[in-house]
């Protein structure tokens, strides 16, 4: 498995719907998260896109010099960039770093937000745009000169002076869960990228892109994005999930539930059917809860129990085919070591951890000095 984390640029906390709780959303906070992803050994951090959270491109170029070995899960919008203009920047990010990003194709599910961007383009449009943009992608991944027209776009003598180091190129990740998003998946990507849906609902999902993408002479990997409260009980992790909406106020879950349904969104209908905003149906199953879908946008899930209940929803995950798992936990910057500590021992986990200079002491000295005993061993 690989296993990435969040950066939470759009905010912060220990509760949600609240500034109760709350922390500033500032640069030094987010350092303090890129140094625990680096240093625990995730694989990486997906930085977040959109209006309501700070630039996902300019928030990871300054956190990729205060980190040595994460990826940075950088988004690309179709829509409002050129395809050649956002390969040269992943390529100069992918040089500067020696092969730290990894690109988010978001084509966008909010036409509010979209228009207020420039781009006035209904669903299935900006769909059509996102294949033509990725075939110019790949082509220019392919170090081709490239002369395209297309509905939306028209490239001439499109070409990369200076490449990226990663070979055979920057893996693109991809998620939507319409008709037109699975093909795209199917036809370009390397990860597609499902919600936190349950696990039989994943299922179907990974076998239609898997059908379509042998129909392009293709294979993809799958991912997923979810959330995760991890307690050393059951019933702590749970209490725990009730805390974190604790403060969410009936008028506050109502207008967000109102503000998500004019998205055209396909993912995002998904998320809100599984609870339509009524808290006595968060409890999808006793390891999955939908409560984070209550006021936040986007992935609306997470897995909640001790250690062994969550790896093995995970596991359960990657039978079916999940070999990506793209995490956030409230508060972040905590939330990232308790995970790394408890659950990463449990699992097949892809994880550099290596001290790379001298030695370190693991765990506290007791006793002026005595040596400390591993875990079920005796003096």
């Amino acid at each position: 498995m690989d296993v990435f984390w969040f950066i939470p640029t759009h905010g912060d906390g220990r509760h949600l719907g609240t500034t109760v709780g709350a922390r500033p959303t500032t640069f030094e906070y987010f350092a303090q998260v890129a140094r625990a992803v680096d240093h625990l050994g995730y694989a990486g951090a997906l930085l977040p896109t959109g209006r309501g959270c700070e630039d996902a491109w300019v928030t990871a170029a300054a956190l990729s010099s205060l980190t040595t070995r994460m990826k940075f899960l950088v988004a690309v919008r179709p829509g409002l960039v050129s395809p050649t203009l956002a390969y040269r920047m992943a390529a100069t990010f992918d040089r500067l770093t020696n092969g730290r990003v990894c690109i988010n194709v978001v084509t966008g599910g909010d036409p509010e937000e979209l228009e207020g961007d420039g781009l006035h383009l209904a669903h299935d449009e900006r769909y059509e745009q996102t294949d033509e943009f990725l075939t110019v992608w790949r082509a220019l991944a392919r170090h081709e000169t490239v002369n395209f027209t297309g509905k939306h776009l028209r490239i001439t003598g499109g070409k990369i002076l200076m490449p990226a180091v990663q070979e055979p190129h920057i893996p693109l990740y991809f998620g939507g869960s319409s008709d037109p998003a699975l093909g795209i998946a199917a036809k370009h990507v390397d990860v597609y990228l499902t919600w936190g849906e349950p696990p039989e609902q994943v299922a179907e999902k990974i076998r239609r892109v898997r059908e379509l993408a042998t129909r392009e002479g293709r294979s993809v990997r799958f991912g997923i994005r979810l959330h995760v409260i991890v307690r050393e009980t059951d019933a702590a992790a749970r209490a725990d999930a009730d805390a974190l909406i604790r403060h969410i106020s009936a008028d506050t879950a109502a207008a967000a539930q109102k503000a998500f349904a004019k998205y055209d969104s396909v993912g995002q209908k998904r998320m809100r059917e599984l609870h339509q905003g009524d808290r006595d149906a968060l409890w999808l199953r006793p390891d999955l809860w939908a409560g984070v879908g209550l006021v936040r946008g986007g992935a609306g899930t997470a897995m909640v129990g001790d250690p062994h209940t969550v790896a093995a929803l995970m596991t359960e995950y990657a039978a079916l085919g999940i070999d990506t798992f793209i995490l956030s936990g409230y508060p972040h910057l905590e939330e990232a070591y308790r995970f790394a500590e408890l659950v990463f021992p449990l699992l097949p986990v892809r994880r550099d951890t290596s001290i790379r200079k001298g030695g370190a002491i693991v765990g506290e000295l007791v006793a002026s000095g005595a040596l400390l005993v591993a875990e079920g061993s005796r003096t």
